[in-house]
């Protein structure tokens, strides 16, 4: 097992070539209305922030990493990463159910939601929270959202298993289905964007060929490669490695589960016990940039970083009192 130098070396270099901890930010979230910062190499707790009135339903940071974005029930709200302030400083409303995705354009400019009012929204993160620049609404509550790397389509999933595909260059859309009422739980594209996957309720994972995207082009073109049985039960969440080469699913099952992209064979799962105990529900997942870990946020209200040559814990961030549903991960500028 690695120690806490060891990994926070091969998690983070900064740019002047000395690892640092600072290169290295975690937040994981749930049920408990809080939201906690931690030192990942150390599991040591560094911030609780505050989440009045609602679970976090999902976290990610500004590209800049100065701002932690956390979707709860009507709201998102944002909370200053390099402040002790426990209160969020800026609130995005005018939804009027749970946001169940958020995300930022490249230049942290403009902010992404999508919520079960069945509208998905871009933001002007500069006018703190004042101005909704677009919307586009479905037929259905949405479940999530994800930006193609060409910056200009958004992928939105929904309760009865549609996937739409929003063209912002043009406000065109199209969608497809390709296994009805089976609610797609969560959606992601490679950093290549020639890959994308949807896990759906029934632990479905589809995949996806993307054409290239370029921005100048007409709108990504989607061609069905595989369909995986990754889990038993209700599927929750599927990322791709920063690399490309692997991708994760979660689940209700307990566990998460690593696959190769090469042939979508099964490498590892990832399954925690003690004694009588099981980590749940993994709600959400995210690797290091370098491939080679992963962490999960569970029910049991821990989150966990694997080792994923090994397949083992490497280290556990306790501190929640209530079901984890999501984390926020970044160890590069």
């Amino acid at each position: 097992m690695l120690d806490g130098r060891q990994l926070a070396a091969t998690m983070s270099v900064c740019s002047d070539g000395v690892s640092s901890s600072d290169a290295i930010l975690l937040a994981t979230a749930g049920y408990d209305h809080t939201i906690k910062f931690w030192e990942p190499h150390t599991g040591v707790c560094k911030r609780t922030c505050q989440h009045q009135d609602s679970q976090v339903n999902a976290l990610t940071f500004q590209p800049d990493r100065t701002l932690l974005a956390a979707a709860g029930y009507q709201h998102v709200r944002m909370y200053d990463v390099n402040s002790t302030d426990m209160s969020p400083i800026i609130n995005f409303e005018g939804v009027s159910k749970n946001v169940v995705g958020v995300g930022f354009l490249r230049d942290g400019r403009c902010m992404f939601t999508a919520s079960e009012d069945r509208s998905a929204k871009i933001w002007d993160v500069k006018t703190g929270g004042l101005h909704c620049q677009r919307v586009f609404q479905v037929d259905q509550p949405m479940t999530c959202i994800v930006l193609h790397p060409n910056q200009v389509e958004l992928f939105i999933g929904d309760q009865a298993g549609t996937i739409h595909q929003w063209d912002l260059r043009s406000d065109q859309h199209d969608k497809l289905i390709p296994e009805p009422d089976a609610a797609f739980q969560h959606i992601d594209i490679d950093s290549s964007g020639r890959q994308m996957a949807a896990i759906n309720s029934r632990g479905s994972c589809y995949i996806w060929s993307l054409s290239d995207g370029a921005t100048d082009q007409a709108p990504v073109q989607i061609t069905p490669k595989r369909r995986l049985e990754a889990h038993t039960r209700y599927g929750l969440k599927c990322r791709f490695s920063a690399d490309g080469q692997l991708l994760c699913t979660t689940s209700a099952d307990h566990t998460a589960k690593i696959w190769s992209t090469k042939d979508y064979s099964l490498v590892k799962t990832l399954e925690w016990r003690n004694k009588d105990e099981t980590q749940r529900w993994v709600w959400d997942c995210a690797f290091s940039s370098d491939s080679k870990y992963l962490f999960t946020a569970s029910s049991d209200e821990q989150a966990r970083l694997w080792n994923l040559e090994t397949g083992s814990v490497v280290r556990t961030y306790k501190g929640h009192t209530k079901a984890l549903t999501c984390l926020a991960f970044s160890d590069h500028d």
